[in-house]
């Protein structure tokens, strides 16, 4: 049965519109995972090396253990952050005769061929050799290099966990981020020893090969509960049931200043407040608040000038990145009703603009306590403001229409990648490179005004030109229109 679901999975992969579709993209992400085997074999090759030069008096292996703490917390943040649980077309075959055991088995054995379990592999297995190259005993690497592959498979099954218990909690990866922090916090100011111990645990695992069993009971155990989970949850009928939620109707009466937009304004703002994955953009705005907390505390960045715009205009765009970046698709599920009705286009997109807009501007007052780190973050701020709203704003509407993913709104919020395409990626570039390297070679060539000042001319510019940019990019939308009509019909 095993065989017959991945030849399943195989014609469905080949045979979709969305590996011709996205075929630049797939490329794209076989060169990076190319980069980073690479990247990880260098670093296991020149690892013991390393140690051994930075920390000359003591053991390279035992050095290596008492790191591995880092190495699990990074590991169980980037898995809880990229890494999905796999999943196949199962609705199908539940109305044949076939165990729900044997999907579920499918499923998990199918995670644990992930890239991310391979890639440490990489660099586990050649500073192994490296080691046992260097005379230490083979049975003790070796139980030491089964193990570290066990943690892997663990920290793998745990991250299954720790989504499924917080797939319903809205920005689910801050109790995450909370607990891995406080075990740093407690680790560094040698309130609990976690980094010693989990060293210490690994050393006695090595050097005592029966133990190996401990992380063995450990891993069956995750094993166990992800499968209780999923079997839990696989039934025909369970996508069925409906989902009662409460809906509260908030008047929005300020809204009927902006005049023939404002009945857009009201749509787009109840979007964003009753789904989860929109709700985010706005939650997210707190995050982008406190960005450069962690820059300008550090006396070494106090005198990196032209690194101010990029934190400026990360801080007060922060949701105009997060929502523009998805215009019209956060309309895809109803899109082909909306683009029926007798409503102009350029009013649909200017109720976008004027949401944005509003969000620099509030996150600008918000930001202006950073003051207190010096006068030229305030003004850098203020500049990176202006780019925002004469800019970046029109970049990203522009950008939108090319979009031709679906998004689902009803997804976890929570770093959710689905909708994203090449399209996010590439718009990248002109909304933070473009300021950033602008302000440098300005500032490099003349001084920290004129870079401050050609931020903002190139913002007022853009205010001044705002209506014809806007009839640029609704007639790009307008030409665009079957085309995505055609795109948000389908599931991507």
């Amino acid at each position: 049965m095993i065989k017959h679901f991945i030849n399943l999975e195989w014609k469905q992969y080949f045979r979709s519109s969305y590996w011709q579709k996205s075929l630049g993209l797939n490329i794209l992400l076989v060169f990076f995972a190319i980069y980073f085997t690479v990247g990880f074999l260098f670093f296991g090759f020149m690892l013991l090396p390393i140690i051994k030069k930075l920390y000359p008096e003591q053991d390279p292996f035992v050095v290596a253990n008492s790191f591995m703490f880092f190495w699990i917390i990074i590991d169980l943040m980037m898995r809880f952050f990229l890494q999905k649980l796999p999943v196949m077309s199962v609705k199908p075959l539940l109305t044949l005769p076939i165990k729900r055991s044997t999907v579920v088995h499918y499923v998990l054995g199918k995670s644990a061929l992930s890239f991310f379990n391979f890639l440490p592999l990489f660099a586990i297995i050649p500073f192994s050799i490296k080691l046992m190259g260097d005379g230490y005993e083979t049975p003790m690497i070796l139980t030491w290099m089964f193990t570290t592959i066990i943690l892997v498979l663990i920290i793998n099954f745990f991250n299954f966990i720790v989504e499924a218990l917080s797939a319903k909690t809205e920005l689910s990866f801050l109790p995450l981020i909370a607990i891995i922090g406080a075990l740093y916090g407690l680790d560094y100011f040698n309130v609990l020893p976690i980094k010693s111990a989990i060293g210490g645990t690994l050393m006695t695992i090595a050097n005592n090969p029966i133990l190996i069993l401990i992380p063995i009971g450990f891993l069956l155990l995750f094993y166990w509960y992800n499968f209780k989970i999923l079997e839990d949850k696989l039934y025909l009928d369970s996508s069925l049931k409906s989902k009662v939620t409460e809906v509260k109707v908030a008047e929005l009466s300020w809204t009927r200043h902006f005049g023939d937009i404002a009945p857009f304004m009201q749509l787009d703002l109840k979007l964003i407040w009753r789904n989860k994955r929109t709700k985010s953009s706005v939650f997210i705005m707190i995050i982008g608040l406190v960005y450069g907390l962690f820059f300008y505390p550090q006396p070494v960045y106090k005198d990196m000038v032209w690194l101010f715009p990029f934190i400026g205009i990360f801080v007060t765009g922060i949701f105009l990145i997060n929502f523009g970046q998805f215009i019209p698709a956060w309309d895809s599920g109803y899109y082909k009703m909306l683009m029926s009705q007798n409503i102009k286009y350029e009013q649909y997109l200017r109720s976008k603009f004027i949401l944005m807009v509003l969000s620099v501007g509030i996150m600008f007052v918000l930001s202006i306590p950073y003051v207190y780190f010096g006068w030229k973050i305030l003004v850098a701020h203020f500049a990176a403001a202006i780019y925002n709203i004469g800019v970046n704003s029109h970049v990203m509407l522009f950008g939108g229409s090319f979009n031709r993913k679906k998004i689902d709104l009803n997804q976890r919020a929570a770093f959710n990648y689905q909708g994203t395409g090449a399209v996010q990626w590439i718009i990248g570039l002109p909304l933070m490179l473009l300021p950033m390297g602008i302000f440098a070679v300005v500032n490099w060539l003349v001084g920290f005004e004129a870079g401050i000042a050609v931020l903002i001319l190139m913002g007022i510019a853009g205010v001044v030109l705002h209506k014809k940019l806007m009839k640029i990019i609704t007639q790009r939308y307008l030409d665009s229109k079957y085309k995505m009509i055609d795109a948000f019909s389908k599931d991507n």
